[in-house]
């Protein structure tokens, strides 16, 4: 397979080439780093999410919106599927890279510049590496990276900082909204992974979740981003191995179930290294096994989200 973090650039060259169509803004830092505003001080609406997302799962992954409901209310959902789960999800896609300096920039990093990495347990399971001399990760935070942030990127993933490549987006803006509802399939397939599954022997995962509202509050925005997962996420997943223990993939096997993310955060302290793992999961998933049966597990629940995204 061709370096992911190669076929992530060629997206973050789209986004700079539509950068006004799509209301994003790119300019270049000190160190010739270049950052992409998403949504932190950019309006960036839904077709910067979604290429957003496409840029967090390096273009392994088909992204699209459509209309549902809420509660019987008309609202958009945010659509992924991928034949490449292991890599496009679990190897680029997931939030696994802390940002934290003494200077107070606080994030979270997503997308292929993790793989040039590859410190954390999913890599050594799917067997994936990358290497290249392009790094792209998408900062999640309410501020925009700097260049310390980019000298932080290049030197764990080994490359120059004219390299690095940083998308950067707040969790409540619209951009954000979408780009973490595309996160329903994701969250599934690490489950399998955290339960002792194979992840390689998932071979296809499609995912939809509806897209919270935006807000400039980011509490709120973390609560009903996750609320949108927890309990609006479906999930349809393609194995190659039976497994006992698919009714743990969904949110409705953990103790949490029914109470607002808002609150289980508040609960940890806003400390989200404090809140269980298990608790971030679609809210019903479809498991169908080659040459075997078909599991349909969990329930969403509507009238929570309606409550959680404040309908009237």
């Amino acid at each position: 397979m061709e370096s992911i973090n190669r076929t992530a650039i060629e997206l973050v060259d789209e986004a700079l080439d539509f950068a006004g169509e799509l209301d994003v803004v790119g300019y270049e830092l000190d160190n010739g780093a270049t950052v992409v505003d998403f949504g932190v001080d950019a309006a960036g609406g839904v077709e910067a999410g979604l290429l957003l997302a496409e840029i967090q799962t390096a273009g392994l992954a088909n992204l699209r919106t459509r209309m549902g409901e809420v509660a019987g209310a008309p609202r958009q959902y945010v659509e992924l599927s991928t034949d490449h789960p292991a890599i496009a999800l679990l190897c680029s896609q997931k939030a696994g890279w802390e940002l934290e300096f003494d200077s107070g920039f606080e994030g979270l990093g997503s997308g292929p510049a993790r793989a040039l990495v590859g410190q954390e347990t999913e890599f050594e399971r799917v067997g994936y590496y990358d290497s290249s001399e392009f790094a792209t990760l998408a900062v999640e935070s309410t501020t925009l990276p700097t260049e310390e942030v980019a000298e932080h990127v290049a030197d764990l993933a080994e490359v120059d900082a004219e390299g690095v490549f940083l998308p950067a987006y707040a969790t409540g803006s619209t951009a954000g909204s979408v780009a973490t509802a595309a996160r329903a399939a994701e969250l599934a397939v690490f489950r399998l992974l955290e339960l002792g599954y194979e992840p390689t022997d998932v071979l296809h995962a499609s995912g939809a979740a509806p897209m919270a509202p935006a807000t400039r509050d980011e509490d709120l925005a973390m609560g009903r981003t996750n609320d949108a997962l927890a309990y609006g996420g479906e999930v349809h997943l393609q194995v190659a191995r039976d497994d006992d223990r698919f009714d743990q993939i969904v949110s409705t096997a953990r103790e949490e179930y029914g109470t607002p993310f808002v609150e289980v955060f508040e609960d940890a302290g806003w400390d989200f290294y404090e809140v269980d793992e298990r608790v971030f999961a679609p809210a019903k998933v479809t498991v169908d096994v080659i040459d075997g049966p078909v599991y349909a597990v969990g329930e969403t629940d509507e009238e929570l989200l309606a409550e959680s995204f404040g309908y009237r």
